[in-house]
């Protein structure tokens, strides 16, 4: 594609930006953080940040996509900090599936095998199920949900993951298979309405 065929996207004036990605960018910080203050701030600094670096931006993409990049910098930024303040406790339940056999010689924790009640994938087009997957989201619980957040939803790499929540490779996966095991009990028991087996 020639530097004529890109056409630069035209930029709001920044004192509009509020209104304009305000909401937009506090819903995507809610969504990792779940705390509404710190949301909030994040938000804040994300337009500083974005007023500070608008001479860097290239106009290649809608700026309110650029914040949002600006904005996944500072969340991954609390996260460490949280991390910091709170120190991850590798729990007794935890330290049983790190010195379990299959665990150290299969590299992945042992998967619950029982069969989905409904097939995820036929539902990915559908808006409601896509709002249900969120709440679940926001139900796991700590440190799992943070470590599920940036690995997946992030797409942080483990190395990343494990930096930042200051973590083995071990736990970062015994964390993802918890959270992916309460996703499933969670989503099942909402979405088909019975709980899971």
């Amino acid at each position: 594609m020639s530097a004529s065929a890109l056409q630069k996207v035209k930029v709001a004036p920044p004192e509009t930006w509020v209104e304009r990605y305000g909401d937009y960018l506090y819903g995507y910080a809610m969504s990792r953080l779940h705390d509404a203050e710190l949301a909030a701030d994040c938000v804040q600094e994300t337009f500083m940040a974005g007023i500070k670096a608008l001479d860097r931006f290239d106009g290649s993409r809608d700026i309110k996509f650029w914040l949002r990049g600006i904005m996944s910098h500072k969340i991954v930024d609390e996260i460490r900090k949280s991390v910091k303040e709170n120190k991850v406790d590798i729990d007794t339940e935890d330290e049983t599936l790190l010195e379990s056999f299959w665990y150290k010689y299969s590299v992945s924790a042992t998967a619950d095998g029982s069969p989905w009640q409904f097939n995820p994938r036929k539902h990915c087009d559908n808006n409601e199920f896509w709002e249900v997957l969120d709440e679940c989201i926001q139900q796991v619980k700590n440190p799992a949900h943070d470590v599920f957040i940036l690995r997946v939803l992030e797409d942080k790499s483990a190395d990343e993951v494990c930096r930042i929540m200051d973590i083995s490779p071990s736990y970062l996966w015994v964390l993802l298979h918890r959270a992916r095991l309460q996703l499933k009990v969670s989503l099942e028991a909402k979405w088909t309405g019975k709980d899971a087996k």
